[in-house]
């Protein structure tokens, strides 16, 4: 097994060795067996009517999840696939990158696994083959199968493992973003963007000075007028403007923000505190509790990785 070492992924180093325990020889077993029985000197030995089957080669392994082993060769094709998928839309990925981000999607594909199991869900054996049985008939039959199969790194053995993990972290992934609520607290916001530092510094000055808020931003973006519309916490990809937004009271203009994208001057307009959540925003809030979940199961994990 896995040492108990709790270890998190740094790096995307190719992985080649191998996970399970080697099983003890078979000759030590005998040799320990026979030191313990009453020796008998005069007989000979008696040899062996059938000879020991051969020692199963342990499967190899790209990390472990809580003694849950990820496949080396199921790791190393879905690298291969998102390679490229990414040439296929003119990106460029380099092996590491793509090693890392592939395996810690599949961390987290166990830990959701993990999770369904731990509250009680259970794809029967009949279910996994029910399900093996439609994949193959709608890839064109069991040759077909086992050809996809072998090209996305899986065996007869390793494949309805796989599979039956997917049905798994897919009923927990569902049970988690269901639960988000369909409402939430949200501010309705106006802003003011700037890419220099300076003119940000002018609107603010004349803003102090007694200005229309909305007719400086109109004559910074006539099209929108700085319309950030209604969001909730944890929507916006800045959260130095989300955090101040939901600090501020109504009509309330704020200091220079500065972000990533440029110079940001906000003005709070409504607060509702049970608003119904836009369909883009319910979906930000649903992928924000599924990476907070997974996070929160990765921190509390052990995670090894191969040597």
């Amino acid at each position: 097994m896995f040492s108990t070492t709790q270890r998190s992924t740094t790096g995307g180093e190719r992985i080649i060795a191998g996970w399970a325990r080697a099983p003890v020889p078979a000759l030590l077993v005998a040799t320990l067996l026979f030191a313990c029985a009453p020796r008998t000197p005069d007989l000979p030995p008696i040899p062996s009517a059938t000879p020991a089957p051969p020692t199963a080669t342990p499967e190899p392994m790209a990390a472990g999840v809580n003694g849950e082993g990820i496949p080396l060769a199921e790791w190393d094709a879905q690298v291969s696939q998102y390679i490229d998928a990414h040439a296929a839309l003119g990106d460029t990925v380099t092996e590491e990158t793509a090693g890392t981000t592939v395996l810690e999607d599949m961390i987290a594909q166990v830990l959701l696994a993990q999770g369904a199991r731990a509250e009680g869900f259970e794809l029967t054996p009949e279910a996994l083959e029910t399900r093996i049985q439609d994949l193959a008939r709608e890839v064109g039959g069991a040759a077909k199968l086992a050809e996809w199969q072998s090209a996305h790194g899986y065996t007869e053995v390793t494949f309805p493992t796989a599979l039956k993990r997917a049905a798994e972290a897919a009923h927990m992934r569902d049970k988690i973003v269901t639960a988000v609520p369909r409402t939430a607290e949200q501010v309705h916001v106006q802003q003011i963007l700037l890419y220099n530092e300076s003119d940000a510094t002018r609107f603010a000055n004349q803003l102090k000075g007694g200005v229309d808020f909305d007719v400086l931003a109109a004559e910074v973006d006539p099209n929108t007028r700085g319309e950030l519309s209604w969001f909730p916490r944890g929507y916006l990809l800045e959260p130095a403007i989300e955090q101040a937004a939901f600090s501020m009271q109504i009509d309330e203009v704020s200091e220079i923000i500065q972000t990533s994208v440029g110079y940001h001057i906000i003005k709070v307009l409504e607060r509702d505190e049970d608003r119904k959540l836009t369909p883009d925003a319910y979906l930000a809030l649903q992928e924000l509790a599924l990476k907070d979940w997974v996070e929160q199961q990765r921190a509390s994990a052990t995670v090894v990785m191969a040597p």
